[in-house]
């Protein structure tokens, strides 16, 4: 049967839900929240049987992101490449359907080369000489925190495609409230987003205690500022790791057990 790649790839069958809630976290919108709660999160690897790799994740106020990862594929450069597509559904946002554009387009090509930025250093690329791994990360609806919510999906579905890594990427997304003084918030909500003053997303391998990426935005305020932004994110990659771990525990388990099924 004939492949439809215009529509949108999903999961080939229904998974039962893995909620993992992160202790003091707050309701995203809820009025006072606090600035270091973490929004609740659902990571699942292995999903898709047509790519190599793949993984979702869903933080709760409504993100979702689904990546896929294809290769290692040969190619004619002398090294090994990772190559990163970030796109958006087009039903992803609320409200009216933004129109696609040059604007848009760049926009995706910018955030594509954040993640191929802050995923290289986790790869080992030498071990894949003139090949190329393809990662794509698809945000099926953002609710905020797309950017970082797409980092960790994407190593997730790197390391289930069995690509060799140093350690794997978390990120993290941060934004500023507006006005004086204004604090710092972690994992912020679309709406967050929208009326913050400066934005900011960290990345980071956990395990090596390396900082793979930050981009960042707007006005933050003094120097002091963001670092204080950096280490409120590097704390929450910090506590992010040990989900996204056992995610891809889970995935692994789940893999060798369809591998070798129990003797009746």
């Amino acid at each position: 049967m004939a492949l439809d790649h215009r529509r949108v790839p999903g999961p080939e069958e229904s998974q039962a839900p893995l909620l993992y809630a992160v202790p003091g976290q707050a309701a995203p919108e809820a009025p006072g929240r606090e600035a270091a709660a973490l929004r609740p999160l659902l990571a699942r690897a292995g999903l898709l049987s047509q790519a190599e790799g793949s993984a979702s994740l869903e933080l709760g106020g409504g993100t979702k992101v689904l990546c896929a990862v294809r290769g290692p594929r040969e190619a004619a450069e002398g090294r090994g490449r990772l190559l990163c597509e970030f796109r958006r559904a087009p039903f992803s946002g609320r409200g009216a359907r933004p129109r696609p554009g040059p604007a848009a387009a760049a926009r995706e090509r910018e955030l594509g080369l954040a993640l191929q930025e802050a995923l290289a250093p986790a790869v080992r690329l030498a071990r894949y000489p003139r090949a190329r791994l393809e990662l794509t990360a698809l945000v099926l609806q953002d609710g905020g925190s797309a950017l970082a919510a797409a980092l960790s999906a994407a190593a997730l579905a790197l390391a289930d495609a069995g690509v060799e890594m140093f350690d794997l990427v978390v990120g993290c997304g941060l934004c500023r409230a507006p006005g004086p003084g204004g604090a710092w918030l972690l994992q912020p909500s679309e709406a967050e987003e929208r009326a913050a003053a400066a934005r900011l997303t960290v990345a980071l391998m956990p395990g090596l205690n390396q900082v793979a990426g930050l981009l960042g935005s707007g006005q933050g305020g003094p120097p002091e500022s963001w670092a204080q932004a950096v280490r409120l994110g590097l704390e929450g990659c910090q506590r992010l790791y040990p989900l996204l771990r056992r995610s891809l525990l889970r995935s692994a388990e789940r893999r060798a057990a369809e591998a070798d099924p129990p003797q009746s």
